[in-house]
This record gives C-alpha cells, structure tokens and sequence, in this order.
C-alpha cells in the first residue's frame, strides 16, 4: 500500500529510507552547532496566524510574479549542489516538476547535470546559479553557457566565498559520485531502487565543471580544484562586472544584512534572496525569517526580495509574504521529495505546499496571495529585537 503524503515531513521519512545516507547527511545538516540550521524552521513556529471569518473565499488565487513573469505560486526551486546525487538525474526531473507545476527552477553550479542537459530535457527556461571562482575563463564561460542554455535570469551566490564546515560531510567522506568505500557499499546496498537508477545513467559527476576546466578529468581533480576557486576577493565591484557581462535578470542570493542589502540594490540587483545558505555556512547567523523585516525596510520597493531557508509548509510561505517577501524559495522541501519519489516526488512537494498555502489564506480571509500583508500574521514584540 503507497504511502500517504500530507505534509512535507512525510516525504522526509520516505528519502531518509530511499537515499544513501551520506546524502541524506548532505541535506540534512548545517555548519558547526547546527544553530542557524535549527532557526531557521523553529523561528517560524513563533509567528502566529491571524484567523479571520465572515469572508468571501472564492476565486482565490496563489498566483504572484516574480521578475515580472506569472508563476502558480510565491515559490521557486533554491540551487541545490549534487542534486543529481539525491536521485538519477535530479536536476532534469525537479526542472520538469517545476515547469509542470508553474514555478522557476534554478540549477546549481555544483550541479550533477550539466546547464545542457537540462536545457535538452526541461520545456521551459530555468534560472542559472553562479558561484564566483577565481578562474575568471570559467566564470566568463559559465555565463555564456547560460546565455546559450535561454537561462531567463542568472543567481549569483554571494555567502559561500570560504566553505562553512559541516560535520557530517567531512565524517561521512562526501564525495559525487561516492567513494566505493565499504561502509558506502553496505549502505548503499540496502537503497536499492537508488543504486540500481543511478547505474543506469551516465551523470555521476559535476558535469558543469567536468570537461570545462583544464585539467580536471577525474573526482581527484574536481575535488582539489573546487577547494581552491571560491573567490574570496568577491566583491562589489565583481558584481557589477558579472551584472554588466550577463546583462539580463539579476538574482543575488545570501543577503542576511539591512547595509548588504542596501548595496544589492544599488548595485542594480534586480531581485534578492534574504538567505543564510540554509544554514549552511555561518553558523550563529540569524533565521532569514527573522533578519527579513530589517531588509524588506532598508531597501523597500527598489528591488524585488525573496527569501529562503527554513520553509518546511504553505504556512511558512505565507509567513515570509506577510513579513515583506515577495516570493519564497524552497531547497530540502523539495529534494526530500526528490529523493522519495523522483521526479512525482518533487510534483508532491509542490502539491503539498500548494495546498497548505491556499487553505491558510483562506483562513486567515485572504483571496489573492499578492494580497498577504502584516495584518495577517501576529507577530511577538521582540521577534526583530535589538539586536545591535
């Protein structure tokens, strides 16, 4: 008998059983203590839902835009590294749930497929996610890449210049594809609808970077390369540089400060991502949810601002627009689903974020999503505090 999905934490218990453990480990975890990674769900939890009757609730709608462009609902697709890992061909099957379903994609450098398979095999355009390395011919590339691929905006990661230390990867030897090691081997064995998938296609490597560097031919090779090429003199003025050479939409992602947010705006950024890589890199760092309202203040109508980390429900998208995010972006939510059930398990995510969404608003009396405000959320007094 199939399962029954309500909720997103369903979909977890199903990719803990399916996925190999030191991907799971991968999704699952954040940096150091693990503190911001808790946060940033837990910090949602302390925003209450104002409950309203008495309204009209038909003709409601979940539909908003994000750069302009209509999708079904105020939610995209974060940039996920070794999604491919997560399940066979990940990024060209969350790519297709996503264009099925109405909402941006966005496709990671760190990706397993490359910006070309998923071109070949999605219906509709994606979003490109960059990470800035030091080879400047790889980074020039990227982008054109991108630009050949139609890619209708380009994300450009900012918080990962230094790597943030992750426990569980390093104990656990991460590696795409993994090292046949025998703990690995025994654990894998008992995933077999996984193995046996994988075995069956050839994107087992960062197929981005694999075969567009000089040099790197092998796992051996990615790996001490992608060590060294976070560029840790990114700066604002490489922003501009990027901005100017893509010249289309620009996303910048990893804001969690009213003053860098301030400069994203300045520096012509045409959406930003109020993110704390999921908690993944400065552990300490506040929840999005919290340093949101901060943002949304400091820089206003001048650009569009999403937000990510820690949304786990429709409740939670329903949250972050009533504090001033304009759309949401959802990272583990989908890949649990991804790794439960492929392709249909990202769909379910969606579903069930979907269906979440729309009921909370018409709880609380809303009709259209665009028209969530502050007035729909209770808010504790000290939840932004003073934190100076």
């Amino acid at each position: 008998m199939a399962p029954v999905i309500t909720c997103i934490d369903d979909l977890k218990q199903l990719y803990k059983k399916r996925t190999p453990r030191m991907f799971y480990d991968y999704c699952e975890s954040g940096s150091y203590t693990e503190q911001t990674f808790r946060d940033n769900s837990s910090d949602f939890a302390q925003i209450r839902l104002r409950q309203r009757v008495a309204r009209d609730l038909t003709g409601r709608s979940t539909e908003v835009t994000m750069l302009g462009n209509p999708v079904a609902m105020p939610v995209a697709l974060s940039p996920v590294g070794s999604t491919g890992m997560q399940w066979p061909d990940g990024e060209i099957l969350a790519a297709r749930a996503a264009a099925a379903f109405g909402v941006p994609f966005t496709l990671s450098t760190m990706s397993i497929c490359s910006i070309e398979d998923v071109a070949a095999h999605s219906p509709t355009p994606f979003w490109f996610q960059l990470y800035v390395m030091k080879d400047e011919d790889f980074v020039d590339a990227a982008i054109e890449r991108a630009r050949a691929a139609k890619c209708s905006a380009l994300v450009l990661t900012l918080d990962l210049q230094i790597l943030g230390q992750r426990h569980k990867d390093l104990k656990n030897g991460l590696t795409s594809p993994p090292r046949l090691t025998l703990p690995n081997i025994i654990n894998m064995a008992t995933k077999p609808a996984w193995s046996t998938a994988m075995l069956k296609t050839p994107r087992r490597q960062f197929r981005n970077i694999v075969g567009h560097v000089k040099g790197v031919t092998d796992l051996a090779d990615l790996t001490r390369w992608a060590n060294e090429q976070f560029d840790p003199q990114l700066d604002w003025g490489k922003v501009k540089r990027i901005r100017d050479q893509w010249g289309g939409k620009l996303i910048l992602k990893g804001i969690l400060d009213a003053d860098d947010a301030r400069m994203a705006a300045d520096v012509g950024a045409d959406a930003m991502i109020v993110s704390n890589h999921g908690g993944r890199q400065l552990d300490g760092a506040l929840s999005s949810i919290r340093v949101l309202p901060s943002i949304v203040k400091a820089v206003g109508d001048q650009t569009e601002i999403y937000m990510d980390s820690g949304i786990r429900s429709g409740q939670d998208v329903l949250k972050a627009l009533a504090l001033g995010a304009k759309s949401t972006f959802i990272g583990r939510s989908f890949i649990y689903g991804l790794g439960a059930a492929g392709q249909a398990g990202v769909t379910k995510a969606l579903e069930v974020i979907h269906k979440e969404l729309d009921i909370s608003m018409a709880l609380c009396g809303v009709q259209k999503a665009r028209d969530i405000s502050r007035e729909h959320v209770l808010v504790p007094k000290d939840f932004e505090g003073d934190w100076a």
